[in-house]
């Protein structure tokens, strides 16, 4: 009886505490009325930022994220002491209505014709953010962004040591032996590694590309982590011809609705150098248009106009801008020496 009569007290306190504004301690600190301005965006560690795909935005090239704006406001946030989280939106609407939600600190994106204009937008209670945006930029930045990432793009991927002709009539490389052993994880003729592998790197296992792809096969960090090979080891010809060898199986398990043995490894060897959803938004492309979308001769044509505004801010467009011209030339490069080298071996 007193163990109700206590509970019953309690209760009473409990509603009137609510009726007066007390906060639960679950609920303790979260005050939607408070402002999440920069002292509160250093605290959390990260500054989020929306954009749209594009050039001068927000890309990703070999598993580095480029554009001008996307770079300026990566050096922000190093300013500021936090972490980028870069998140790409649909269109410019999306972009104001999760701004003005909250989702948000900020929009990154060109505002006017004129892309070098900066047009960012902060969330309008953020007065603390904006007077420090305000303070750190010069326009300067803008132009020496820029002038980086043309420097990075003009460039070889790869500072390549050797230039690597067939070793004789019988021998391709010095590697002959690991692409013979290692084609056996993903199914391909081992010519065909070896002439990716000249195309990747020159057969130079210390290649290394200024996007961080490293070996023979040019393998990104980021993809060595997924298929487990430790970053230390991303030089170690066996290792990085095997850990290349299980990604092309794995890639070509993606594209198992391509039945036709052929064609699937051009769309193989395109996901390698662009990205397999790249890839998948070409298809569907292709598809909409009445085009063969399991045939890569349809497709390279998307994959090349992946990088103009009406194709890669289409609806069907998932993963948005895309340097199509170098995966294309990849893949044909790739074609013509497998098939020397199926002349002379």
């Amino acid at each position: 009886m007193r163990l109700l009569v206590l509970l019953l007290i309690l209760g009473c306190l409990s509603c009137s505490r609510q009726k007066e504004g007390y906060t639960p301690l679950w609920d303790k600190g979260v005050e939607h009325s408070e402002v999440f301005d920069l002292e509160q965006i250093q605290l959390s560690g990260d500054l989020i930022a929306l954009t749209l795909s594009g050039p001068d935005t927000y890309y990703e090239y070999h598993g580095k994220e480029l554009g001008v704006h996307f770079l300026l406001c990566q050096a922000f946030a190093k300013h500021l002491g936090v972490r980028l989280r870069m998140e790409v939106c649909r269109d410019t609407m999306e972009m104001k209505r999760r701004l003005s939600a909250g989702d948000a600190d900020l929009i990154a994106y060109p505002m006017s014709a004129d892309s070098t204009v900066l047009g960012w937008r902060v969330a309008g209670e953020k007065e603390a953010l904006e007077t420090a945006l305000n303070d750190w930029y010069k326009p300067v930045y803008m132009k020496n962004l820029a002038a980086q990432e043309r420097s990075w793009l003009s460039q070889p991927r790869v500072r390549r040591r050797v230039y690597a002709p067939m070793l004789s009539s019988n021998a391709i490389s010095h590697y002959d032996h690991l692409f013979r052993q290692y084609s056996r994880l993903c199914g391909w003729d081992w010519r065909l590694i070896a002439a990716q592998c000249y195309q990747e790197s020159t057969f130079d296992p210390e290649a290394e590309s200024w996007a961080g792809a490293k070996g023979l096969m040019q393998i990104m960090p980021g993809t060595a982590d997924h298929l487990h090979l430790d970053r230390r080891d991303m030089t170690d010809p066996a290792k990085n011809v095997a850990a290349a060898c299980r990604y092309i199986a794995e890639l070509s398990r993606n594209f198992a609705d391509i039945k036709e043995q052929q064609e699937r490894i051009k769309f193989v060897l395109a996901a390698y150098n662009g990205g397999h959803f790249h890839i998948r938004d070409a298809m569907r492309l292709a598809e909409r248009d009445g085009r063969n979308s399991k045939r890569w001769n349809d497709v390279r044509e998307y994959v090349l106009r992946l990088s103009e505004p009406q194709y890669y801010r289409d609806s069907l467009v998932q993963n948005g801008y895309m340097r199509g011209s170098e995966t294309v030339e990849y893949v044909d490069l790739i074609q013509q020496r497998y098939q020397k080298y199926r002349s002379k071996i």
